[in-house]
């Protein structure tokens, strides 16, 4: 059998995290880690239940699997009441904790939770906003103790970022991202950094957006078209610095020269890693190295293989169209 799986809260990210192991395999404990009466917890349990089984038959529809497989899938999810966490956490090899953005709630659920693990189970905070090392003090074992920031909806994004902090055991991490690759997730690691880097980037695209439809550049609708076949289409296939390298390094920091005096700003300036890789000869494909290294790469076949995928984009979006003959 699969590890036991505990997920700290039993709201929005945690009945996502659930579905994604209970699909997987694994056994999980949804625990609602608040006192609360036993007609209140029935109905938290059952809206959760509903919740877990409607997005699998949604999952279903979408093709992803049979659904006659739903019920044995639900039936690995448990909705555990406060009283009865201490066996739940107990037996669990990772518990993710997905309590509300507030640093002290948190803390004071960490704790209390890490007090009824094993003594080498991993503890794992969802949080996109608070710090790993401004959380890990709370804790008695805060080497077995990381961030891990899943995307919305968790059943349906790869990506998992892993933050460990300055206590965190190298080994700890590695068995987390191993765990996530194994049931088909796509873990990377940063640094204890505020925004991590989806966040971060992610916070400054949407900003720009809406700052574009602030200053009259055009309308939440043709911007939202530019996003979506432009901007989306593109990092669709192509990541932000695989782009950089695909252009060219220097094309971006003469482009963010200009645009930086354009519009007075020193936000559109090019960081100095741009000129660095510049001086360099670190362009990109034209070089064989960029961001990253294309050294022994067929880049013809590479870049085929990239436009490909644009193209299967295109039908995805229904605006593959035939040739006029």
């Amino acid at each position: 059998m699969s590890d036991p799986i505990a997920c700290l809260g039993a709201g929005r990210m945690g009945r996502g995290i659930a579905i994604v192991f209970a699909y997987a395999g694994h056994p999980v404990s949804l625990i609602d880690f608040k006192p609360r009466d036993a007609a209140s917890f029935a109905a938290l349990a059952e809206d959760a239940q509903a919740e877990i089984t409607a997005t699998l038959l949604m999952m279903s529809r979408f093709g992803m699997f049979d659904a006659a497989l739903v019920p044995a899938i639900a039936d690995r999810i448990s909705v555990v009441a406060e009283a009865e966490a201490a066996p739940a956490l107990a037996s669990a090899a990772v518990v993710f904790e997905g309590f509300p953005e507030v640093p002290e709630l948190k803390r004071e659920a960490l704790a209390r939770a890490e007090a009824l693990m094993a003594p080498d189970a991993i503890l794992a905070s969802t949080t996109s906003t608070i710090l790993v090392d401004d959380l890990s003090p709370a804790l008695a074992r805060p080497g077995q103790f990381l961030n891990a920031h899943w995307l919305n909806p968790a059943f349906l994004v790869p990506l998992v970022e892993l933050s460990p902090g300055a206590a965190t055991r190298p080994d700890v991490t590695a068995i987390l991202s191993a765990l996530l690759d194994g049931i088909g997730k796509v873990p990377v690691t940063c640094a204890a950094s505020p925004g991590y880097m989806i966040p971060r980037i992610q916070q400054v695209a949407m900003n720009e957006a809406a700052r574009m439809v602030e200053e009259g550049v055009a309308s939440a609708e043709d911007l939202e078209k530019a996003i979506r076949y432009g901007f989306s289409f593109r990092f669709s296939v192509l990541g932000l610095l695989e782009f950089i390298d695909w252009g060219g390094g220097d094309i971006l920091f003469y482009a963010s020269e200009y645009l930086s005096k354009a519009l007075d700003n020193d936000r559109y300036a090019a960081p100095d890693v741009i000129r660095a890789n510049m001086e360099q000869g670190r362009i990109g494909l034209k070089t064989r190295q960029g961001f990253l290294n294309y050294d022994g790469m067929d880049v013809d076949a590479y870049r085929e293989d990239r436009l490909r995928a644009l193209a299967a984009r295109l039908a995805t979006e229904g605006l593959m169209v035939p040739p006029v003959v």
